[in-house]
């Protein structure tokens, strides 16, 4: 006799024979935060420090051990960057079923992309120049993320910026682990091989040489994908500045040589903008020059102004 399971059951299924075994661990299963392509993401609760941290692990123990390898790879490579705009690991191994795992810092808040719907555009910059915080740090160590989106940036409860999700991330001049290739990169979170043609990222957010699965990315590549985020984060600003839109179309030249070349250089232009001076990506002439020099010291204008007025009226009206 043929038994079916419901949808329901199997579902269920699946969950059980998803989840870590935590037997023998510090940790114990809270619940499921996410699936990813190479594993889930779990809440669990740390005994030992009595906190409630985020466990990552492979879906399956692989035969091979690339998988654990690439995740492996992939907690080094976010441990090394410590900054306060990329979340923390706290350990790693691997779990009594085979699985390799890491566990980081619980992060609570808003994506990015849910985050910005009622802010004003001054605010939106400020947000913006700490993503590009933890992206340059992340340059003057080596790594590129590879796959920066609003998806991937967290605002948390108390306006603290994440960049989040490392798996895509490069190492450059580093020795892919998984694959023992040496080469300009090694993958931190992708099955198989980094070999030429492979596209890694998301469209739309991925610079034109990383859609053609050049392996020679530098980070360029990061400055394209910061520039798709500037341009989300601006798509209601109507009309939308027109430094602003000069610096997404930098950031986001077909060229790399047409780029910024630095993240530094392109948190320059939006902090300048923020100023009111003149950005390097629209240059002004001299009465668009001369315009915002009035309006950056309006004040004092105001004041002179003011003063002179006063001073006239004297002069007019006192007494003879």
């Amino acid at each position: 006799m043929t038994t079916w399971l419901s949808d329901a059951a199997l579902e269920r299924l699946r969950e059980a024979a998803d989840s870590p075994d935590l037997e023998g661990t510090r940790y114990r299963l809270v619940g499921k935060l996410g699936q990813g392509g190479m594993g889930g993401v779990f809440s669990v609760e740390d005994t030992v420090l009595e906190r409630k941290v985020a466990l990552k692990v492979i879906s399956v123990a692989d035969a091979d051990g690339g998988s654990s390898a690439r995740l492996q790879q992939e907690a080094r490579v976010i441990a090394k960057l410590e900054h306060p705009g990329i979340v923390p690991v706290h350990d790693a191994g691997v779990l009594p079923d085979g699985r390799a795992f890491y566990t980081m810092k619980l992060v609570q808040g808003e994506r990015l992309d849910d985050y910005v719907r009622n802010l004003a555009l001054a605010d939106r910059l400020r947000l913006f120049l700490r993503i590009c915080d933890a992206v340059a740090f992340a340059h003057v160590h080596g790594v590129l993320h590879r796959d920066l989106k609003p998806g991937n940036v967290m605002v948390g409860p108390f306006g603290e910026v994440l960049v989040m999700d490392w798996g895509l991330s490069k190492v450059v001049g580093s020795t892919d682990r998984a694959s023992g290739e040496r080469s300009e990169a090694g993958s931190a979170g992708i099955p198989g091989r980094t070999e030429h043609g492979t596209v890694l990222g998301t469209p739309g957010y991925m610079a034109p040489e990383q859609r053609t699965g050049d392996r020679s990315l530098d980070q360029r590549a990061d400055i394209y994908s910061l520039g798709a985020i500037l341009q989300f984060l601006l798509s209601g600003a109507i009309p939308m500045p027109r430094p602003i839109d000069a610096i997404c179309r930098r950031a986001m030249a077909e060229e790399r040589a047409q780029r910024y070349q630095t993240v530094p250089e392109l948190s320059e232009d939006i902090a300048r903008f923020l100023d009111g001076l003149a950005v390097s990506a629209y240059p002004e002439g001299p009465p668009a020059q001369a315009w915002r020099w009035v309006v950056r010291n309006r004040v004092w204008i105001l004041l002179l102004l003011a003063y002179v007025a006063t001073r006239a009226a004297l002069i007019i009206f006192r007494p003879r």
